[in-house]
């Protein structure tokens, strides 16, 4: 059994709580090694060496901090396949998904070796008579950010990377589930150059969240996970005087209009719906056909390609599509959720209840389910699944399929699939989501583009990555300046008298 460590100073430090998380590995239902919980003097303690190392870090210039980020995705791109499999082995997710995850996060640490552009201010000659004006972006100092098991190398690096380019010290309290590929950036950001304490790994649960939220020399807090914890840490860290941006759960629609080139249209939601066993905040789970014909053709595509899907463990090649849920608790809560929309009287389309596989059959695996006639009355709707399951909600009209997206509680991403430039242009003006795609089913923005839902999908005033991320790290300083004239005549050599 692997016990596994924080990282601290530069150092791989055993956890001293003597509290412990059961790291499984998906595929076999067997744990695979120990994630130490850290208590709030552990994390107090990473918190102090981490202000001590910052100011020096601060003080180096960006141009050096971005030289540090450029031999990081070097080190990225050497080990992708030993992140990517070692990502498996704790996730569960195939393998190119697994490399995907870290290229993902690799792009925004591209990004940030344009810091010293980013970090730029504002200068203004002459503000008045003899006055300049500028403007400074200077870190914040430290920082932390709190992520989820899903993307367990991609949103540590989404937060660490901007905050480390901006001069800051940065605290990573990743997902206990998942907790090896952190711990494996840390060490390749030291190796890349950066000083010992400016990137740190906590491991732990609520305890070291809250040792988090309630520490004041912590400027800044990210997190990414459900609703409910997002709405607890922003409370909090805001209360708490800290800079929070959360981003939380997701309900994501696709609209089908009757134009829409339906194999187009059902390959799309296939690898949206049913990829990383649907456990992304950006998969699509909800279809939304406009008018019965439409619906009839979009089912009649996509049940062949649900029920040929092939489902197993990473191990099992790269052909296949996706592998187990995270962990049995995951498993059983989308089993419950699929039996409660048969028992409210959804169709099942295709039905994945009685999946089983082979040699793991105590694995975390769960088939494919495809609903139609969904209400939104039902749970399946209403509540995000994080599973493999696709609902279909049959719209009449365009105008009902946009009041679905447009009022349900999510707003994190949305997409249309139309021939129709109008419609397409209608759909992105008006819809109160903050991710739009248009013929693209996950419209994850590019890393210098910036990453945000709306509603209660995002709490907080700035996104993720690109421009956002330099002005969330940094806060902004504003000098006047006004120097006394005269010297620039030069020496007077006459003796001086009283005017």
């Amino acid at each position: 059994m692997q016990e596994l460590t924080h990282y601290i100073n530069g150092e791989h430090v055993k956890g001293t709580s003597g509290r412990f998380a059961d790291v499984f590995n998906p595929a076999t239902g067997e744990v695979q090694a120990k994630c130490p919980l850290a208590s709030t003097e552990e994390m107090a303690r990473a918190v102090e060496i981490a202000a001590a190392a910052q100011p020096a870090w601060a003080a180096v210039n960006p141009q050096r901090r971005a030289r540090v980020m450029m031999k990081f995705v070097d080190l990225l791109n050497r080990d992708m396949d030993k992140l990517a499999e070692t990502l498996s082995r704790e996730h569960g997710k195939t393998l190119p998904d697994a490399a995907g995850d870290v290229q993902r996060g690799l792009e925004v640490v591209e990004y940030c070796i344009g810091a010293p552009h980013m970090l730029k201010g504002e200068f203004t000659d002459s503000a008045g008579p003899g006055i300049d004006m500028y403007s400074m972006r200077q870190p914040l100092g430290v920082t932390a950010g709190i992520t989820p098991f899903n993307f367990p190398a991609m949103i540590p690096m989404w937060m660490f990377a901007p905050a480390i380019a901006c001069g800051n010290a940065f605290i990573l309290k990743p997902s206990e589930r998942d907790p090896s590929v952190p711990l494996m950036l840390a060490e390749l950001m030291e190796e890349a150059g950066l000083p010992k304490g400016i990137l740190q790994v906590v491991n732990g649960d609520k305890e070291a969240v809250d040792a988090i939220l309630y520490n004041p020399v912590i400027q800044s807090v990210g997190f990414v996970g459900s609703t409910p914890i997002a709405e607890y840490i922003y409370g909090t860290g805001c209360a708490q005087g800290k800079r929070v941006q959360c981003f939380g759960g997701a309900k994501n629609h696709m609209i089908i209009m009757p134009d829409a080139d339906m194999d187009q249209a059902a390959d799309a939601l296939v690898g949206a719906g049913y990829g990383a066993a649907g456990e992304r905040c950006m998969a699509i789970s909800v279809a939304v056909p406009v008018g019965d014909e439409t619906a009839d053709r979009l089912i009649e595509k996509l049940v062949p390609r649900i029920e040929k899907l092939k489902v197993g463990p990473y191990t099992a090649g790269k052909d296949v599509d996706y592998g187990p849920v995270v962990t049995a608790a995951a498993k059983e809560n989308i089993l419950r959720l699929v039996n409660s929309g048969v028992e409210q009287g959804a169709k099942l389309v295709v039905d994945g209840r009685d999946f089983s596989l082979q040699g793991y059959e105590d694995g975390f695996f769960v088939g494919p389910h495809l609903f139609d006639h969904v209400t939104p009355d039902m749970d399946i709707y209403k509540k995000e699944i994080f599973g493999p399951v696709l609902s279909t909600v049959r719209a009449k009209s365009y105008e009902e399929a946009l009041g679905l997206a447009m009022d349900h509680e999510y707003g994190n991403g949305t997409a249309i699939f139309t021939r129709d430039g109008d419609a397409a242009r209608d759909f992105a003006n008006r819809i109160n989501i903050g991710m739009v795609g248009v013929n693209v089913p996950i419209p994850v923005p590019l890393a210098y583009h910036t990453f945000g839902g709306w509603k209660k999908s995002a709490f907080g005033d700035l996104n993720q990555h690109g421009p956002d991320a330099f002005k969330f790290y940094t806060r902004t300083k504003t000098v006047t300046a006004r120097w006394p004239s005269g010297i620039k005549e030069g020496g007077e050599f006459s003796i001086p008298v009283m005017e």
